[in-house]
């Protein structure tokens, strides 16, 4: 889960724990096109205080007249907002775009803590709702599931946040790093030069100092790890980027011209013995094609390519008579 969503279900369980009637929204549905998408998540408090959202505003602001008050209902409810053109106009939503909600109200304190808890621990949890008495149940889960939403059961799968570990303290890396943790990454730059990390200026970033290819080990990347060599240094990039390639990190990337690239890919196989087919996942050059040149640019370009891969979605490919030598 993002950061977004890990602020929203903290304010609720502060919420709960204070006595006060708090519901917790959650996107379960969609037709045409919406503002957010299914397991986008929101909580308001019974005086129409809200964090998260479900739209562009329009149906919180519906959600705060319906609920602010009047006597909640005691089990979830189902709501469906932009069902016709004119009610997608008065809610914000694109024409033809429809919305469908799962209202819960008042959920457990103890258990948003023990979840909590749980995502701070690093684990994947599934929380089950029942549709029928909106009992809740908190179980293991080993992958990021999508939501699934019957009429008996909405389950949704709640984790620690996605994690970037980025090779290199450079300027480069100061601003994918703050895109980066502005799109609710947990954030790790490693560099053992100590010129480089002593000038870092960007806040909430951990710094390692240890040799790339240790911390890559010591980080154990899973499916919500990306991992980013930006030093243009073989003796940093490449051991890292050979260790990060034989983990389960969903995006491993690096910085170099196609040529530059190609070189990097002819010494693993040459050198480190590594089969053509392992290297197919490198990322490299690394980010979207969009032009870029300056530092900010090309951290745009990644962050870009890294959230794409992220979310499932394919692309990034250069267009026909791109220049073979640009560096990103």
């Amino acid at each position: 889960m993002d950061s977004a969503d890990f602020m929203v279900l903290r304010r609720l369980c502060q919420w709960r724990q204070e006595n006060r009637h708090a519901m917790l929204v959650t996107v379960v549905h969609t037709w045409g096109s919406s503002p957010r998408p299914v397991g986008s998540i929101m909580a308001m408090r019974d005086d129409g205080a809200v964090v998260g959202s479900v739209s562009g505003g329009c149906i919180e602001d519906d959600l705060i007249h319906r609920h602010t008050g009047t006597p909640w209902p005691g089990t979830p409810q189902v709501l469906t907002y932009g069902v016709d053109a004119d009610e997608a106009h008065r809610f914000g939503l694109p024409c033809g775009g429809t919305v469908e909600l799962v209202a819960e109200f008042d959920p457990d304190p103890a258990l948003l803590t023990d979840l909590l808890a749980s995502i701070g621990q690093g684990r994947l949890v599934s929380r089950e709702l029942s549709m029928t008495d909106g009992q809740v149940r908190l179980l293991p889960a080993d992958t990021a599931q999508a939501l699934v939403h019957t009429d008996s059961l909405m389950s949704s799968v709640f984790g620690p946040s996605y994690r970037m570990l980025i090779i290199g303290a450079g300027q480069l890396s100061e601003y994918l790093a703050t895109m980066a943790v502005f799109n609710g990454f947990s954030v790790s730059v490693c560099d053992p030069r100590i010129e480089y990390t002593g000038q870092w200026s960007v806040p909430g970033v951990e710094i390692l100092t240890g040799m790339p290819d240790d911390v890559v080990n010591d980080f154990a990347p899973d499916s919500r790890t990306c991992i980013i060599a930006l030093t243009h240094d073989p003796k940093l990039d490449d051991l890292a980027l050979l260790s990060a390639l034989h983990s389960a990190a969903f995006y491993v990337g690096a910085i170099g011209s196609r040529k530059n690239s190609a070189a990097r890919r002819q010494r693993m196989i040459d050198y480190l013995d590594q089969p053509p087919e392992l290297l197919q996942k490198l990322r490299s050059p690394v980010g979207l094609f969009i032009g870029s040149k300056t530092p900010a640019e090309i951290a745009v370009s990644i962050m870009a390519e890294v959230i794409a891969v992220k979310n499932g979605v394919v692309g990034g490919s250069d267009p026909i008579g791109s220049d073979p030598g640009r560096l990103r």
